[in-house]
């Protein structure tokens, strides 16, 4: 009986040494695994915060570049409108010297064509340079889209 209870015991100590091993086995795995994730998680705050960073840059650069763009559409605006002042004086002169009808609406003619064509050709010149502006607003945006579209590229392969 003494060879069972030994038996009994030695089963029992092994089974314990086993139940001990697995226990520290799991806990160990899940404190490693733990670990990892707060490690990563950690990783990940900090990128997102060095991404947010990215864009507020980006965002304060294309603000820059529409003040300053905006500033000499304005200066632009106001000298168009000093010079169209100017020439309305000249053409007010050059109406008050007319002699005839006939001369009175050749002029008219002549300064309706010319209106027309200067405000054509200004027109455009304010739109190509507004699409230019525009454009250059939206590079340090359209920089931090690639890095974005990048990031989520980067992640979905992981």
């Amino acid at each position: 009986m003494t060879e069972t209870f030994t038996k009994i015991e030695d089963t029992a100590k092994k089974f314990a040494a086993d139940a001990e091993a697995r226990t520290t086995a799991v806990f160990g795995d899940m404190n490693a695994r733990a670990k990892t994730a707060m490690e990563k998680g950690a990783k990940s705050f900090e990128d997102a915060a060095e991404f947010n960073k990215g864009n507020l840059e980006a965002v304060v650069a294309s603000a820059r570049v529409a003040a300053k763009g905006f500033e000499e559409i304005a200066k632009y605006t106001a000298e168009y409108g000093r010079s169209t002042v100017e020439k309305a004086n000249a053409t007010a002169k050059k109406f008050a010297a007319v002699k005839s009808p006939t001369e009175f609406f050749a002029l008219q003619n002549e300064i309706a064509k010319t209106s027309i064509d200067s405000l054509v050709a200004e027109g455009a010149k304010f739109s190509e340079n507004y699409l230019k502006l525009l454009g250059e607003i939206a590079k340090p945006l359209s920089s931090r889209y690639a890095v974005a579209a990048e990031k989520v590229k980067t992640a979905v392969a992981a």
